[in-house]
This record gives structure tokens, sequence and C-alpha cells, in this order.
């Protein structure tokens, strides 16, 4: 900025505006916390991650194990090769699993919050390669029967040292007691973390199929360990060879995907909030400027340049970006300390530390607040400076605006585009057909955003009727809400925006929903079903207990996936142990739905894809590099309930891993006539010792996915809330600087009689009628972008479209309500204008 002076001008007017300056500030710190609070969030979760890695594989020279996550695993005969390598001093086998650890009694599973339960293999000391665990009490597992836990999770199952319990092991018929002989320390025992460790002979026996080990263990002996691995990995080009510091960078680097992925979701809503406040924030610097307009012309007129009066503007802007993002900083550490203190809360299961604030997460905070609102005042800043002096001091220049032909003209052009993008996206399905419905809905967006002021003169006029019953006070508001379009629409486009997402999200929870209930409803023949936990499913066990024990049942078929790779890429099919048709409805559109050892059902769309045909031969790959011939025996039509290829049991059983082998669901089909209440009493029976297993009727089925959708739907919405909270904010903000602008009106209507309350009435029904209109305009584009989105998901099963009319209708309300609560403090500031004080303001 050229010149001090103009520097002090622009310092004075901030300090004399501080109620002006706090609600701009809000804005800013707002958009700006969310984005330091994801990067403190996640980069906090990496440190700790990043800390429990750092022990692991310490003191392995070099571990073989699988390429892929769920093969087989290392055979026992290279087990006995490596043991007599060249170089090789030690050999450590191991053997993992998951488990679920019961309460003494049986009767109740220790939860881990979401954190894993694994079982492990112990080896001594003197068998071990790693560095051996450090026992707190007790001793390690010597023999069958006998288990040692992590500190933290015998804290969880309140288990000492003598102690007795079960366990259950998903691929085992019936839960094992075990005696707790010891307790050790895991690095950063934290967040609901539980590790059994298990005699080495008996993990073999419940984790493998008594042919293979998860991975291997090497200590080197006369050789660098780097070159007992190069070597290794030159003889067996089949399996991953790595040394201990790459164990722990493949881990880290599945951790840091991982939280990727969350810090992508969280930065997507930090992004919202921040378009929203950067609305928000030009909408006030807009404001400002048009208020200033005498006070800026009367600089220009005792010898300001334009470059001077611009750069005033944009001076104030960098002052309140910089104070913004500072604090907005600083409310992103605490909003990354509430969010993990929220989640740990919940018991999701993640570990906790210290948080982590990194240089990158200060300067991209400082950086996009500072640009944010330099931006959004760039322009007022630039038409204050071309407004020649003496045009500015009269005082209907203020009032005067652009004409709005120009920008409504872009607006429907961008609409009709807009629409044409959704329409052809519509038509098809996957990704390329969202992404086309992406940029259609960014081209509504700005639509809206161009045409808003337009459209709020006749919108307004419409919903002028809800407040006809308030007489005069009411049409007062009414023009008051269309007088000035363009703050009007401004006003209401950051609530527009929210609105939008709240209700394209709601219609997606709705019809998600409702396809799963069709689904069901038309899909699935079973009187019950059992469900376990996502990531651990059935224990094979209970549907025998059912099968055995269980009178009036039919069919008992448990369903499961298996995982194989066709051309290098990756295919999870379905397998069943028993009938599938008995207990689901498909149709088998070409061949035999009779699926043998290597045959396979394949999903009409699939054999299209492939160009596979009944009878046609074709080859799957395991995951150990095992190739499979197998027949194409039926082509069924697609349905969510199979996936796209169903193989036989057998092939299941060849292909998946005893610690990965588990029913995702089982499914129960009564005889005719069997009584269903006396048989759901016996299914709880049965399965009671499966601590984990649900009994449910297809109705509670269909309630158990919809309370997922809706848990899922909370978080979405508890992070849109803070684009709704900002909205509220640019409310009150403009009501506040419009009483200030309207200062002469308020005060000549008070002088001629109208009481106090009637100019709060006036300011609440006009701050309804504001809000209302950017939540009809909002909901109508996000229906009308949801009906879009869900056409092109179809063929992931949401092929309901479904709009929620009770949210809708409450959305609505709330909003009108939202619309008096941010017009209080305006409408009380406003009453309180002297009116005489305020005629005599120049």
């Amino acid at each position: 900025m050229a010149g001090s002076p103009m520097r002090k001008v622009a310092l004075r007017n901030l300090a004399a505006h501080k109620v002006r300056l706090a609600l701009t500030l809000l804005s800013v710190v707002l958009g700006t916390a969310f984005i330091a609070g994801s990067f403190v969030f996640t980069d906090t979760l990496q440190r700790t991650f990043d800390g429990i890695f750092a022990n692991q594989a310490k003191g392995v020279d070099v571990r073989v194990g699988p390429k892929e996550r769920q093969a087989q695993g290392i055979p026992n005969n290279v087990v006995d090769e490596l043991a007599k390598y060249p170089g090789v001093r030690t050999v450590a086998p191991s053997v993992n699993g998951p488990v679920v650890l019961l309460d003494p009694a049986g009767k109740k599973a220790v939860q881990t919050g979401g954190a894993p339960s694994i079982g492990q293999s112990y080896l001594p000391p003197e068998k071990a390669v790693a560095e051996p665990d450090k026992f707190v009490q007790g001793v390690p597992p010597a023999r069958p029967g006998e288990i040692a836990l992590n500190t933290g999770g015998a804290e969880r199952a309140g288990l000492k040292i003598g102690d007795r319990t079960k366990i259950l092991i998903p691929s085992l018929p019936d839960p094992i007691e075990v005696t707790l002989t010891g307790i050790y320390e895991v690095p950063s025992d934290t967040g609901g973390f539980i590790a059994v460790l298990f005699d080495d002979a008996q993990a073999r026996k419940l984790f493998t199929d008594g042919m293979h080990v998860a991975y291997v263990d090497l200590a080197a002996s006369g050789i660098p360990g780097d070159e007992l691995r190069d070597n290794l990995a030159e003889a067996l080009p089949n399996y991953k060879v790595q040394n201990g510091e790459q164990v722990r960078a493949d881990l880290k680097k599945e951790v840091s995907n991982a939280l990727n992925f969350i810090n992508y979701f969280l930065l997507a809503f930090g992004a919202i909030a921040l378009i929203v406040g950067t609305f928000i924030i030009y909408n006030t610097f807009s404001m400002i400027v048009a208020q200033r307009l005498r006070e800026l012309a009367l600089l220009r007129a005792v010898g300001a340049s334009r470059q001077q009066v611009g750069w005033s503007v944009v001076a104030e802007a960098f002052v309140i970006g910089l104070i913004g993002s500072a604090i907005g900083l600083a409310g992103g550490v605490g909003l990354a300390f509430g969010l993990s203190a929220l989640l740990n809360a919940f018991d999701l299961g993640l570990p906790t530390g210290s948080m982590a604030v990194l240089p990158r997460t200060i300067l991209v905070g400082l950086l996009v607040g500072l640009a944010v609102t330099m931006v959004s005042a760039y322009a007022p800043a630039r038409r204050a400076s071309r407004i020649p002096p003496v045009e500015a001091m009269r005082e209907e220049f203020a009032s005067a605006g652009e004409s709005l032909r120009l920008r409504t003209a872009i607006g429907a052009v961008l609409a009709v585009l807009g629409v044409g993008f959704v329409v052809v996206g519509a038509r098809s399905a996957g990704g390329t057909a969202a992404a086309t419905v992406g940029v259609g809905a960014l081209g509504l967006i700005f639509a809206v955003l161009l045409a808003a002021p337009a459209l709020s003169r006749p919108v307004v006029s419409v919903l002028g009727a809800l407040v006809r019953p308030f007489g005069s006070i009411g049409r007062m508001a009414r023009n008051n809400a269309t007088r000035n379009p363009r703050r009007t629409a401004a006003t209401a486009f950051a609530l527009t925006l929210g609105l939008m997402l709240v209700s394209a999200i709601g219609m997606l929870g709705a019809s998600a929903k409702a396809s799963v209930g069709v689904l069901v409803d038309k899909g699935v023949r079973a009187d019950y079903v059992l469900a376990g936990p996502q990531l651990l499913g059935v224990p094979f066990g209970a549907a025998d207990a059912v099968r055995t024990s269980v009178p009036g049942v039919a069919d008992v078929v448990g369903v499961r996936g298996v995982g194989f790779k066709i051309d290098d890429e990756q295919v999870i099919g379905t397998s069943a142990d028993g009938p599938l048709d008995r207990v689901l409805s498909y149709d088998i559109v070409r061949g035999s739905n009779t699926v043998g050892g290597h045959d396979v059902l394949v999903s009409e769309d699939e054999a299209d894809d492939r160009g596979w045909q009944v009878g046609r031969q074709v080859t799957v790959t395991g995951f150990d590099g095992k190739k499979i011939p197998l027949t194409v025996v039926g082509v069924y039509k697609k349905t969510p309930l199979l996936g796209p290829m169903v193989v036989s049991k057998s092939l299941f059983e060849e292909l998946v891993p005893l610690n990965f082998r588990t029913n995702y669901l089982v499914l129960i089909k009564a005889k005719p006539g069997a009584n269903l209440t006396e048989m759901r009493t016996d299914l709880e029976k049965a399965t009671e010792q499966y601590v984990v297993v649900q009994v449910q009727d297809r109705e509670e089925f269909k309630g158990a996915q919809g309370r997922q959708i809706n848990t899922l739907l909370a978080i979405l919405y508890g992070l849109l809330a803070l684009a709704v909270v900002i909205a509220i904010l640019g409310i009150v903000n403009t009501l506040a600087l419009s009483v200030v602008e309207r200062r002469r009106e308020i005060g000549m209507l008070r002088a001629v009689g109208m009481q106090r309350a009637q100019v709060r009435r006036t300011i609440y029904l006009e701050s309804m009628l504001i809000a209302v209109f950017g939540a009809v305009v909002g909901m109508a584009l996000g229906l009308g972008l949801g009906v879009g989105f869900l056409r092109t998901l179809r063929d992931l099963g949401l092929d309901q479209i479904a709009i929620p009319w009770t949210q809708l209708v409450l959305v609505l309300i709330s909003s009108a309500v939202v619309g008096v609560l941010a017009a209080l403090w305006p409408a009380v500031r406003a009453a309180r204008t002297p009116p005489l004080a305020a005629i005599a303001d120049l």
C-alpha cells in the first residue's frame, strides 16, 4: 500500500468498527480452523502410528512372506529350506488370525472399539528373531490352553493372571477355553487393541491349515542382512523378501494411505466451509465498501489516488485474513483435539498421542486464510477505487445498483449447460458419468450464484405469503428483502450451498435405504439372518449349531467371499455352503445354477464385459499364484446380493486361508408350517455361545443396514454443520451491516411512530424470508443433483430414488427458525436506533 497515511486510515477504520471486524473474522476463523484441524488430526494419527511401527520387526534381518495379504502363506517345506539356506542363523515362523476375546463367563465380547483383535504365535527368545516382548506380569504361554495378553487387552477384559476365559475363532466350531498366564507390553498400547499370544503349536492349529505359516523372520549369520535379503529375493521370486526397515515402511505406507482418505474427506468439508465463508467475506466487504462510499470519495477529493483507496480496502482484508488465519490455526488444534476426544468417547479404537502441528499446517492455514480474504476483497476494492468522487458523495448513489441483466444472462446459460451435463451423465453409470454430473453440478452452482439476484425478487415475493398475516410489518419486511436483490442473494447463497449438500446427502441416504429394502424384500427368501460384526462376520460354528440343534429349519446357508485374480484384476466372488436358490431369489438367464467344484456362475453384466458364454473355460489365479481352471455353467441377472461371480464351497476352501475364513451372513429358511416365533428363540439359544452373532428377521436385517447408513449420514451432517453455522453467521453479519446502512430509514420510521417491537419484528421477518429463500433454492438444487448422481450409481445397487419429504419439511421449518434467531441481535440493534440522531446522521 502506498503511503503510511492510508495505512493508518485502514487500521483506524478496522478499530472503529469492532463488531463488523469480529463477524468478518469469525467466518475466516471457522473455515481456516477446519482446514488446519484436518491436518493436525491426521498428522497426529500418523505420528502415533509411526511410533507404533518403529518397533515392528526390530532385530529382523529378513522377512519372507506372501506377495498378497490373503495368500495361503509360506509352505512348511519352504520354511525347512530357509533353515538350511547359507547365511541363515535362525528361522522364526509366525502365524496369526482374528479372534474375539470373551469375558470369563463366555457371555460377552470384550469390545475393541474397532481396533484389531488378533491372535498370534509366541516363540521363546532362543527361537525368536525379533526383539522379545517385555512381560510385566506372569509368564509367556508354554502349552496349549495358555495365553498372554497385552496390557491394554487385559485391562479391557478385566483379567488377572490365572483367570480363565474363552476365545472365539471365526473358523472354528466352538469357542476355546484358555488360562491367562502372562501380561506383556506393546508400543503405544492404546485404542482398544487386543493381542493374544498362544503357544506356537496351538496357534498353528487355530490359524493355519497345517501346511503353511503366515511369514518367516530370519536372522543372518556370517553375511550382512541386506546381502541375505538380495540372495533370497533372487532364489524365491514368488514371495516378498524384505529387511526390517522395508517391513516397517510398508506398514507405514498402508496406514498413510488410509489416513490420506480421512484427510481428503475432512479437507473436502473444510473446502466447503471456506467456500461458504468466502461468499460471506465477499458480501461483507461489498456492503462495507457500499456504506463507505462517501468516506472513500472524500479521501479521493482530498488527494488520495485510486490505487491508495483500493489498497486501503485490501489492507483491511489483509489484516483480517492474517488475524483470522492465526486464530483459525489455534482453533484447528482445538478442533483436532475435540475430534480425537469425540472419537475416543465413541470408542472407535484409534491410538492416542500428543498433537502434531507441522510447519506445513501453519503455512497452508495462513496462506488459505489470507488468499480467501484478499480475493474476496479485491472486487469491492476495485469498484471503490473506480467510483468518481462527486457521484459517490450523492445520497442516492449508495442505493443505485448495476444492471443485473448481464450476470442473469450468464447465469441462465450456465444453468442450461449444467442441466445438460446432469442429464447426459444420468443416462449412464460409473465414474465417468458421475464426473459428468459433477461438472453439471458446478455449472448449476455458479448459475445460481449469478442468477440468484434476479431470482430472489419473484421467489421472495411469492414467499411473502408467509408474512402476510403480519399486515404492514410483513409487507415492509418483504419489500426490504426484495429492494436489494444482490444483498439478499449473497446473504442466502451460503445457506443455499449448505442445504444443497444436506438435501443431496439426505436423498442419497433415503434412496440407499429404499434400495436395500427393495433388495431384501425381492431377493431374500430366508426367514432369518445371522449377522456379525462387519470385519469378523459370522463364525462357522454358528451355522453348524443351527443345523444340528434347531427344529423346523429347512435350509441353513452360509454366504462368504472368495478373492482371486483374472488377468491381474482382483475379483471378489461369492460362495455358499448350501443351496443358494432356496434362500435367495435370482434369475438364471442362461445355463444352470448348479455349481460344481471348478464351476462358476457369472452375472450378465460381467459375462458381457468379459465376452464369456456358457461352457467357456476360464482361468483364475489365487493370491498365492496358483492357477485354477473354471467352467462357466450359468449366467444370472445382475444382483448386488451375489456380486459378479458365484463359485463353489470347495473352491472357497482351496483359495481362502484358514485365518480368513468366515461367513458374511448365514441365511435360514424354515420348513412350511414351522412356528417362526419359537424358531427365533431356538436360534438365539443355539448361537448364544457365539456372542457376536445377531438373529434378525428380514425387517430387522433391513433396519440394521439402515442404521449403518444413518451412522454415515450423521458423520456427514456433523461435518456439514460447520458450513451451515458459517451461513447463519453470514445472515447475522449481513443483517447487522444492513441495519447500519438503513440507519436513517429506521430513524425516520421511529420518528413517525413505529415502535421498537415493530422494528424488531420487521427485521425478524426479513431475515426469515431470506433464509427460507436460500433453503428453497438449495433444496431444489440438491434434489435435482441428487437424482443425477443416484442415476450414475444404479450399477452399485442404488436403483431406487426416494425423497426424504419429512426431512425436507423439517429443514425448511428449521431454516425459518434459524432466520429469526440470526436476526435477534441485529433487530435489537435496529430497535435501539435513536430517531433524531439517525435522521441528522449524514
